[in-house]
């Protein structure tokens, strides 16, 4: 047997239907043989029972014969081919790897698939792929790269190979579905299906890719927005330390010259008592001198010694009169207060440059603002350019046409030719004919002033302002996010108020309110700003 089976070629024992070496084969009535598993899916799968080779109709389904012969012979051709393929092909194939689609036709290592074939839904390797790429009847079969769960190509329902796709349904069906299921949907190949999708997906990767752009560019920004913070922190930790080194400069400079101005009184003071003190002790040395002589002249017993020298010891020496002179502790009052007012003069004129700079930086958020006519309680006489607010008979209220939802911005109102106003930022006014509370809980950031009662800042609680100078045109500066609201004399290059920590999230008006009359007043129990 080993000797005929040297004369027999692969294509005597391979199945027609699996183009395979034979398994478990099984013959006909008309003589013709197969896999005993391909020919029963076969009879399964069609209507009409006929043999897939020479095409001849039974009537009834006929019994199916083992050939001994060709198994044992197609047995043995097997176990020679695998040894033959083995010994060939290891050195270049590999066995399939965890994941990897293994070859369906190896008995024993599986090797990786290289491909997989949806007309025999079997997946093959290099070696046994070979039939299908020289054999013209299995040219035909579609092949595709090796995918696994091949059943999964096959219509769950009809046992059949799905390959058309229903619109309408969205789905993958067979060619039964298009007349039972599916009768009257529209219908197309798999490959047109494929590439309408693959035409979706196209446009669906664009969108994805332009949104991955526009978070690109966002992150940028927020890299440069961090880059400009990081450089404006550096700039400000720069400038402060700067500051306070001068301020520290001249605290100790003022300190030195303090305690300078002290020490030389103190010095005078000592200098002078040192003088009178020496001259004192000399006086008192001449007059001890004098007493112990007198003491002497006194024990005497020479008359004529003691007659003689008694008019020259009997009066004292000459000396100073003492009864007005005195030292009298220097005096410090007001030293330090002339000292610290000095220090203030020198940290006041610090502060004014320091506000000027902070004036020229706020002035790059500089906006125009035009007044809203609409938006009055009641309707003020205006300017043609309506940037300005005439006066009238009682207060009014009046919002700009531009509203500010994020950013910072900066505006100025000349005030100097009102006796009482009321400035700043605010919500949306609603009810112009109710009373307005102002505070910052209410919507209303502004600063306020009083005929004859001076400035205030109707906070939570309000709070009274102490300025140098009368304002006459006043800066306001919004930081829409850092929630900052500030208020400068312009003129005086000065704070007058900060309003901090405040949370926005509506548009912000600037707020205006000239009054005529004492249209402002504060609630005696409750310290509230009303606009009446």
């Amino acid at each position: 047997m080993s000797a005929a089976s040297c004369l027999l070629t692969e294509d005597q024992f391979l199945c027609s239907i699996c183009l395979d070496v034979f398994t478990d084969p099984v013959t006909t009535p008309c003589g013709h043989n197969f896999c005993k598993t391909c020919i029963t899916k076969h009879r399964d799968i069609n209507v009409l029972c006929q043999c897939p080779n020479c095409k001849k109709v039974f009537s009834t389904r006929p019994e199916l014969q083992v050939n001994t012969f060709i198994s044992e012979m197609a047995a043995q051709f097997r176990q020679s081919a695998q040894q033959k393929a083995s010994s060939s092909s290891s050195s270049e194939q590999q066995a399939a790897k965890p994941g990897e689609v293994p070859c369906d036709v190896c008995t024993g290592t599986k090797l990786k698939a290289l491909k997989s074939c949806l007309v025999c839904l079997v997946s093959y390797c290099e070696t046994h792929l070979e039939p299908h790429l020289t054999r013209s009847a299995l040219k035909r079969h579609q092949l595709i790269d090796p995918v696994e769960n091949l059943e999964g190509r096959m219509c769950t329902k009809h046992d059949k190979l799905l390959e058309l796709f229903c619109k309408t349904d969205q789905m993958c069906v067979c060619m039964l579905c298009t007349v039972l299921d599916h009768k009257t949907h529209d219908f197309v190949p798999l490959k047109e299906g494929y590439e309408g999708k693959k035409a979706e997906l196209g446009k669906t990767e664009a969108e994805i890719q332009q949104m991955i752009q526009k978070r690109q560019l966002k992150i940028q920004e927020m890299k440069h927005s961090v880059e400009l913070s990081k450089e404006d922190s550096d700039r400000e930790i720069a400038d402060g330390f700067q500051v306070f080194t001068a301020l520290k400069e001249s605290v100790e400079r003022s300190q030195a010259e303090l305690i300078n101005t002290i020490q030389e009184k103190q010095r005078k003071t000592e200098k002078q008592a040192e003088g009178f003190i020496k001259e004192l002790e000399q006086e008192i040395s001449e007059l001890k001198k004098r007493s112990t002589e007198v003491v002497q002249l006194s024990r005497s017993e020479d008359h004529l010694h003691l007659l003689q020298s008694f008019p020259s010891l009997n009066a004292a020496p000459p000396t100073k009169d003492w009864t007005g002179v005195s030292v009298s502790p220097s005096s410090y009052e007001g030293t330090v207060v002339r000292a610290v007012n000095q220090l203030e003069e020198t940290l006041s004129k610090q502060m004014k440059k320091l506000f000027e700079a902070e004036l020229k930086r706020v002035h790059q958020y500089a906006v125009d603002v035009t007044l809203d006519p609409d938006i009055v309680h009641p309707v003020p006489t205006q300017s043609n350019d309506k940037k300005q607010v005439n006066q009238v008979d009682n207060c009014r209220c009046v919002l700009s046409k531009q509203a500010f939802t994020s950013g910072r911005f900066y505006f100025e109102v000349q005030v100097k030719r009102w006796s009482r106003w009321i400035l700043g930022v605010a919500r949306k006014l609603t009810n112009m004919k109710e009373k307005i509370t102002l505070s910052p809980s209410n919507g209303y950031w502004t600063v306020c002033r009083r005929s004859g009662s001076g400035y205030f800042a109707p906070a939570d609680p309000s709070v009274c302002l102490s300025l140098k100078s009368k304002p006459e045109k006043v800066g306001v500066f919004v930081d829409y996010e850092e929630g900052l609201v500030s208020f400068y004399d312009v003129d005086a290059a000065a704070l007058i108020y900060s309003f901090t920590g405040c949370s926005f999230t509506e548009k912000l008006y600037p707020f205006f309110s000239p009054c005529s009359h004492d249209g402002v007043t504060i609630h005696a129990r409750y310290r509230e700003c009303v606009l009446l």
